[in-house]
């Protein structure tokens, strides 16, 4: 009479358990090969792919944020990237001066021409300069600069950073003992860093201006009233917090869209098609981002 320990040691699979069933020992060797492997209870299955997909997760924020220090540390790295700084506020802020004030200038006046009627109703419309002003300055402002800076130099910035990727520039920097993040990432987030709080006061500004174009003249609201309204509402705390969003927006901007471009080579696409999907990736992932960290910032700042 053979054992069923005895018939574990000749068969080395271990207990007579396959899949959650006990089998008798004489059909043990009519196994299938792929159910002799050791699994996982079916129960236990959707807990196992939720802790793999958390634990995936985690292990990339963790990688965002190390690329991140990595990349603010490299800027006060002795030389200065100067040079290479004031080419990129060039390229993020002065280039992106027009359509930001085009947006912002037509959400100003949509702002004003949806505030008026909505005020009307209560015979406010006298408080129509202190609507326009504090959503641009706490929310739209910040938030839509941030949206456009995404679409026009986030995406550059990741397909540049992707074609270097596939052709092996990133990897002759660092045969040639350059450091790719240096040379190639900091200068970008030194430039974002100046220029995004820049053009979220410029944003502002034109913004309101929208709102009078169609508050004041094309509603006939005074324009003594708009501005003095305007002028009484707004307080430094309310500008400070648009700055601070707007420099939060440009570390996220910047650390996803380089990030996305810097590591092409480990997605499951290569090549052309590689940078492709990089680069939407990259414009979805910084545009999600940027409107989770608004409300995280908003909530922290009332």
């Amino acid at each position: 009479m053979v054992s069923e320990a005895d018939l574990n040691a000749y068969t080395g699979l271990g207990p007579l358990h396959v899949m959650g069933e006990r089998r008798p020992p004489h059909v043990f060797k009519n196994i299938p090969k792929h159910e002799k492997m050791t699994t996982l209870p079916h129960a236990l299955t959707p807990f196992t792919w939720l802790g793999s997909f958390f634990l995936f997760r985690l292990r990339r924020l963790g990688r965002y944020a190390l690329f991140f220090v990595r990349s603010f540390l490299l800027i006060f790295v002795w030389p200065l990237p100067v040079a290479k700084t004031v080419q990129q506020v060039y390229f993020i802020g002065m280039k992106s001066v027009s359509v930001i004030c085009l947006t912002a200038v037509f959400i100003g006046m949509v702002l004003g021409l949806h505030g008026y009627y909505t005020l009307v109703k209560f015979g406010s419309e006298g408080v129509l300069g202190a609507a326009v002003a504090l959503t641009l300055i706490r929310e739209l402002g910040p938030v839509l600069t941030a949206i456009m800076l995404v679409g026009r130099a986030g995406s550059a910035m990741a397909a540049e950073l992707g074609i270097m990727r596939i052709s092996e520039q990133i990897d002759a920097l660092e045969t040639m003992d350059i450091n790719p993040i240096r040379f190639l990432v900091s200068p970008k987030l030194a430039g974002a860093l100046i220029s995004l709080p820049l053009l979220t006061a410029m944003a502002d500004v034109v913004g309101i201006i929208g709102g009078y174009l169609t508050g004041v003249l094309m509603l006939g609201i005074s324009s003594g009233i708009y501005f003095n309204r305007v002028q009484s509402s707004v307080q430094m705390a309310d500008v400070t917090g648009g700055f601070i969003k707007s420099v939060v927006f440009a570390i996220v901007i910047i650390t996803v869209c380089c990030f996305k471009g810097f590591y092409t080579h480990e997605g499951a696409e290569h090549g052309a098609k590689g940078v492709s999907v990089s680069t939407t990736s990259a414009v979805v992932v910084a545009s999600v981002l940027v409107l989770i960290t608004n409300y995280v910032l908003t909530s922290l700042l009332l």
